[in-house]
Parts: structure tokens; C-alpha cells; sequence
């Protein structure tokens, strides 16, 4: 997926001085869900974890924006459970199918 960008201008600042640019990956509105969010933003990492590489998840964002809600969800309905518990049947699944291709350790 491309990336997009933002650039803020301020408005007080001397007109010479560069507008501050920002990229993202993906911006999510008000009526998305929890799985839409994984499956975009948490699910490839998890993938790349599980091929060895190391990975981040990592929420930042003004309080009251949802961040604990995105990471965490609610326990049921199972569709508002958050990336946590996706990424941990998300893994599992993987163990269980893998077979005897791989080994896993898991730690907590």
C-alpha cells in the first residue's frame, strides 16, 4: 500500500520556515472495525514475527483517542477484541498448523 503524507503549516511561524511533514500508512474512521484494523495494521507483523524477524505494535495518540480499546478490545462480543488477543490466536493458529516444519518458544 502507498503511504500518505501530511504536511502542517504554522500559521504563526515565519513564512521561511518548512512545513512539518508526517507519513502514515493507514488513517481508519469512525465505523471501522476491530478486525479491519488487524488485519491492515497488526496481522503482517505477526507474520514477520513468526518468520523470525522482530516486530512492534505500538499505540501512541492524545488520551481518549481509543488506544487501549484498539490494543485491547472487549472480551465478547469476540469481533471488539483488540490487537492483543487477535495477534495471540493469530499465533496459535500458526503453531497448531505448522506442523513439524518448525519449532516455537514461546515466552511471557
Amino acid at each position: 500500500s502507498s503511504r500518505g503524507e501530511l504536511a502542517l503549516v504554522n500559521p504563526k511561524a515565519d513564512s521561511r520556515e518548512a512545513p512539518k511533514m508526517f507519513t502514515f500508512d493507514h488513517t481508519y474512521g469512525p465505523g471501522c472495525t476491530q478486525r479491519e484494523i488487524y488485519d491492515l495494521t497488526a496481522s503482517p507483523i505477526v507474520d514477520s514475527v513468526l518468520e523470525g524477524f522482530n516486530g512492534t505494535i505500538f499505540a501512541y495518540g492524545q488520551t481518549g483517542a481509543g488506544k487501549s480499546f484498539t490494543m485491547e478490545g472487549a472480551q465478547d462480543p469476540p469481533e471488539l477484541q483488540g490487537i492483543i488477543p487477535n495477534s495471540f490466536k493469530h499465533i496459535f493458529e500458526e503453531i497448531a498448523v505448522g506442523g513439524d516444519k518448525r519449532q516455537f518458544l514461546i515466552r511471557a
